[in-house]
C-alpha cells in the first residue's frame, strides 16, 4: 500500500515537531517489521472526626516531612470550575473539600455531609456535619454549600455544570440541613456534588480561584498559577484525620525529559501521565514505583458536530469511513507500548451503565471507498489539541496523519500551547477545525456523567456554546434524562444502552480509547493508592527519609 507524505504540521516548536518526527520513524520501522498484525451513603463512610483535643488534630500522629510532585499540565487554579485535568484534582482536594467523594470502588462516600439522602423521587435531603470547619476554624455553613452550586453554574462553559442534568433548587432547612430539589429525579447527584468544592461564600467567585480558605488537611502557603507552582502546609486545625506530611511542593514540568530526570535524581518524588517509553524505563530504577490502574478517562478524535449541512464532516458515512484508516492497533503497540485500551463504545468500559456498542476497524480499502462513495475525495482536515492533553500526542497525532495521507486525507495539525487559548477554540471562538483530540476525565464512576456531559446537549446549551462541540440530538439527550431520573438499575441501564447505540451510530469520534492511570513514585512515598479516577488522597500519603 503506498503511503502519501503526511501534510505538514503546524505544531508550536521546533524542538516538539524533532521528537514526535523521531517518534514516528520509529513507528514507521516498527510497521515496516511487520508489527502490526442512587441509595442513601452510610453516616460512616468518609474521613473520620479526629480523636485530638481541638486544635491540636494537626500535629498529633502526623509522620511529617515533604513529598514534591511534579505535574505535566499548569495547576492554574485550586478548585475545578473549569478544569477538566483529572490528575490536579489531588491537589485542589487537599485544600477544598466536597460534600461526597467517589472511593476505590468509584462509589460516593460522605465527606462534609453527614447524610445525604434521596427523601422523594426529586429531592436529596442533606445534613452537614456539626465538626467541621475551614482551615481558620470559622464553621461551614449552609451558605457556603449554596453560593457554591450556584457559581460552578454561574462560570462560562463551567466543565462541572455541564455534567448536571439540571441545576437542582437549593432550600435551607435549617443551620446543618438543606435540600436539593430537581424538575425530575436525578439518581446520581450524590455522586455529582462530589465535584462541587466548598469555599466560603463571602469569597466565592464565579471564577477559577487560586487562593483562599477551605476545609481541607492542607492550607496554601504559597501560589503562583502562573507558573504552576503551590507550596500546601499542614492544615492544624484540620477537623478529620490529620495529615502525615507537613508540606507538599507542587509545580510542573512539560518536557516529559525533565520530569523522569527530576524524579531519578530525587528532586521529585512524584510524577504523572508519563508516556510509555518512560514507564518501562522507570520500571527498571531500584528506588522507584511506577503505579498503573485502570482508567476512567476517555480520550478521543471527536469530530466538529458544529459543522453547516453539506459539510464532509457533517456527513456520519465520512465520519465512519475516515475511523477505518486508523490502525490503532498499531498505535497501541509500538507508539502506547500497550498502556492503553481501544474503545468499545461512546464511554469507558470501566463505568457503571457502559454498553459495547461496536469496535473500531483498521480497513484503508473500505476508507477509501467510503469517502468515495460520499463525494468526500481530497479532503482536508484540521486537528487541533491542547499541549500534553495526553501522552505523547503530538506524536499520536502526526503517525494518525500518515494513515489519513495513505487514504488521500490531508490533516493539518494545529497544537495549541498549555495556557492558551483551547477554551475558546473548543467553543469555536478562535478559529475553525475538523476534530479535536480530546481527553474527558470522569470522576463520579458513572457513565451517565460522560454520556450527559458529552451527548445530552440542547438547542438552549448550543446558543451559548455549552454544548460538547455542538453535539445536540433531541432524542439522546431525551434518553438520558429518562436514565438519570430512572430510580431502577436495570432499566436505566437498558436506556443507557439505547442512547449508547444511538450515540455509536453517529461516528462522533474517528477513534477513541481509555489509557490506564500511570504514576511515578519514589519508593521513599508510602501509602499513595491511586483511584480508577486517577487521584489519590494526599492526607494520606506519608514519606521516609
Amino acid at each position: 500500500m503506498t503511503r502519501r507524505p503526511p501534510a505538514r504540521p503546524s505544531l508550536s516548536d521546533q524542538a516538539t515537531r524533532d521528537v514526535s518526527r523521531r517518534s514516528v520513524l520509529k513507528f514507521a520501522s516498527l510497521l515496516g517489521a511487520g508489527a502490526i498484525a442512587a441509595p442513601a451513603l452510610a453516616a460512616c463512610a468518609g474521613p473520620k472526626t479526629a480523636t485530638n483535643p481541638a486544635g491540636t488534630a494537626g500535629a498529633a500522629g502526623a509522620a511529617g516531612g515533604k513529598l514534591s510532585i511534579v505535574l505535566n499540565r499548569n495547576l492554574v487554579s485550586l478548585d475545578n470550575k473549569l478544569n477538566q485535568y483529572d490528575a490536579a484534582v489531588t491537589v485542589q482536594r487537599a485544600v477544598r473539600e466536597a460534600l461526597t467523594k467517589i472511593g476505590d470502588d468509584l462509589k460516593p462516600e460522605l465527606v462534609l455531609a453527614q447524610s445525604f439522602e434521596q427523601t422523594k423521587p426529586t429531592v436529596w435531603t442533606v445534613k452537614l456535619r456539626d465538626d467541621i470547619h475551614y482551615s481558620d476554624k470559622s464553621k461551614v455553613t449552609v451558605e457556603d454549600v449554596e453560593t457554591a452550586l450556584k457559581m460552578y453554574f454561574q462560570v462560562k462553559a463551567g466543565y462541572v455544570a455541564s455534567q448536571f442534568p439540571e441545576q437542582p433548587a437549593f432550600a435551607k432547612v435549617d443551620d446543618r440541613t438543606f435540600t436539593l430539589t430537581t424538575k425530575r429525579p436525578v439518581v446520581s447527584l450524590n455522586s455529582l456534588m462530589s465535584n462541587i468544592l466548598i469555599t466560603p461564600a463571602a469569597a466565592n467567585k464565579p471564577e477559577e480561584l487560586g487562593t483562599g480558605l477551605g476545609t481541607g488537611p492542607f492550607t496554601i502557603a504559597d501560589a503562583n498559577s502562573g507558573t504552576g507552582t503551590y507550596r500546601l502546609v499542614r492544615n492544624p486545625n484540620y477537623w478529620g484525620t490529620a495529615p502525615k506530611l507537613d508540606e507538599v511542593n507542587v509545580s510542573y514540568q512539560e518536557e516529559e525529559g525533565a520530569r523522569v530526570i527530576a524524579i531519578t535524581s530525587g528532586q521529585a518524588d512524584v510524577i504523572d501521565t508519563i508516556t510509555p517509553e518512560s514507564a518501562a524505563s522507570l520500571k527498571t530504577k531500584s528506588d522507584i514505583d511506577v503505579i498503573e490502574t485502570p482508567g476512567t478517562r476517555l480520550i478521543h478524535l471527536f469530530y466538529n458536530f458544529r459543522k453547516p449541512a453539506g459539510h464532509p464532516v457533517a456527513d456520519p458515512k465520512v465520519r465512519e469511513a475516515l475511523s477505518h484508516a486508523i490502525d490503532h492497533d498499531s498505535l497501541i503497540k509500538a507508539l502506547m507500548n500497550g498502556q492503553v485500551t481501544s474503545a468499545e463504545g461512546v464511554v469507558p468500559k470501566t463505568l457503571a451503565g457502559f454498553a459495547k456498542t461496536g469496535d473500531y476497524t483498521y480497513d484503508p480499502a473500505k476508507a477509501k471507498s467510503m469517502l468515495a462513495e460520499a463525494g468526500a475525495t481530497g479532503l482536508k482536515l484540521r486537528f487541533i489539541w491542547e499541549d500534553s492533553e495526553f501522552a505523547g500526542a503530538s506524536r499520536v497525532l502526526e503517525a494518525i496523519s500518515q494513515m489519513l495521507a495513505a487514504v488521500g486525507v490531508t490533516a493539518e495539525l494545529k497544537m495549541i500551547p498549555k495556557g492558551g487559548e483551547i477554551n475558546a477554540w473548543r467553543r469555536g471562538e478562535a478559529g475553525d477545525w475538523d476534530v479535536l483530540a480530546n481527553g474527558y476525565g470522569n470522576q463520579t464512576g458513572l457513565a451517565l456523567t460522560n454520556l450527559q456531559g458529552q451527548y445530552g446537549g440542547t438547542a438552549e446549551k448550543e446558543k451559548t456554546r455549552d454544548t460538547y462541540h455542538g453535539f445536540v440530538v433531541p432524542e439522546i439527550t431525551a434518553l438520558l434524562d429518562q436514565a438519570a431520573a430512572e430510580a431502577d438499575e436495570s432499566k436505566r441501564n437498558a436506556l443507557l444502552a439505547q442512547a449508547q447505540e444511538k450515540i455509536w451510530a453517529l461516528w462522533p469520534a474517528m477513534w477513541a480509547w481509555t489509557p490506564n492511570n500511570v504514576l511515578a513514585k519514589r519508593k521513599r512515598v508510602a501509602t499513595l493508592n491511586l483511584r480508577p479516577i486517577n487521584s489519590y488522597d494526599l492526607g494520606s500519603v506519608a514519606v521516609s527519609g
